[in-house]
């Protein structure tokens, strides 16, 4: 099984607000080789972590290492939708870093729903099954994420990035331009989702929505919201501001990269990064310096963070011919000016999970 961590090129803390996403798979992705147990246990050994997760597929209950409470939640969430799973034995290893917002989560737990659902005989339907590692995420571990990451970690196309419509959950596949590629810089800084502010944020838009009178900030139009910003707590308004300003955002640059206009959907991706840092208040001074540091090279169209943020990386669309050096350049700007040694991945744009047989 093989299922795709993501980049999110635009887009960020608007999927659990209603709004509109635009990530890509990459091809780094976390996999699970594994066989049919005769019972339904699952005993599963981790190659990136010490230690082994069993339980059974029926009763799965907290406890043991942090990453095997990925894979219990997505059985414990199938079988509250009412599938009868079956056992497996199997090693789970994976390429995606881990912490710097590409989503390593949502790719275990969209690898362990494979899995269960091959085991199993279960039809492989990419939404249903995204919805179900989400709540294993929201409800099992304890983070309030929306649908991005399990989505696209799913349901994404080579060769493409995904418009997703986290309300309906409508997928638009656009094509990534000729010429254009995606440059993800690590700036060696973590966070931790449950200790972070993360569900404080969802907190505040829940807020900001609910004294606007709306079901979520994707129903708040820019012109209501300055009509009425003054109704708002400081925080929450800053909050809502980027949310609102994010989600026109998201469409614009769709509707960019689907004329293939690059320079357009890099100028939206600088102002994304300025709206985390300022309104959204989730940026760092390393994403800071890799943003500036980026954002300021000839061969890139735009930056931004790219994840929850609090630490992790930034992204940047670049001049395809020049992807490699403008990595070079910089990660040696970055190290020089903070001692930190950044790592950098040229991505493509990749397939969502998967079934791989030898």
């Amino acid at each position: 099984m093989r299922a795709p961590g993501r980049v999110n090129l635009i887009g960020e803390h608007t999927d659990y607000n209603e709004g509109f996403v635009l990530p890509m798979a990459i091809q780094r992705a976390v996999w699970i080789a594994l066989g049919r147990a005769p019972d339904e246990s699952v005993v599963a050994r981790s190659l990136d972590f010490e230690g082994t997760v069993e339980f059974r597929v029926s009763r799965p209950e907290h406890g043991g290492p942090e990453w095997g409470e990925y894979v219990k939640g997505v059985a414990w969430a199938m079988n509250d939708a009412g599938h009868r799973l079956a056992g497996w034995r199997g090693v789970v290893g994976g390429e995606v870093p881990i912490g710097a917002g590409l989503s390593s989560s949502a790719a275990l737990e969209i690898a362990a729903a494979r899995a269960f659902a091959a085991v199993s005989a279960l039809e492989w339907r990419p939404a249903s099954m995204a919805l179900l590692a989400q709540k294993a995420e929201n409800e099992w571990v304890g983070v309030r994420c929306g649908i991005m990451d399990q989505m696209v970690s799913a349901a994404a196309r080579a060769g493409h990035v995904l418009l997703i419509d986290c309300r309906s959950l409508e997928l638009r596949y656009l094509p990534l331009p000729a010429g254009a590629g995606v440059v993800v810089v690590d700036s060696a800084t973590r966070r931790g989702l449950v200790e972070s502010a993360y569900n404080e944020r969802r907190a505040q838009c829940e807020e900001a929505a609910r004294r606007l009178g709306r079901p979520a900030l994707r129903d708040v139009s820019r012109a209501e919201f300055e009509g009425r910003a003054a109704e708002l707590p400081g925080n929450v308004r800053r909050r809502a501001r980027h949310v609102i300003t994010e989600i026109e955002r998201t469409l614009e640059a769709a509707e960019a990269l689907s004329k293939g206009d690059v320079v357009s959907f890099g100028h939206l991706m600088n102002a994304s990064h300025v709206s985390l840092r300022d309104d959204f208040e989730v940026s760092s001074r390393e994403l800071d310096l890799l943003f500036e540091l980026a954002a300021g090279d000839p061969a890139c169209f735009g930056a931004r963070l790219t994840g929850a943020g609090f630490g992790g990386c930034v992204v940047a669309l670049v001049r395809a011919e020049e992807a490699d050096e403008f990595a070079g350049r910089v990660c040696r700007a970055y190290q020089d000016a903070c001692s930190l040694e950044p790592a950098a991945y040229l991505c493509e744009a990749a397939d969502g999970a998967q079934v791989m047989r030898p």
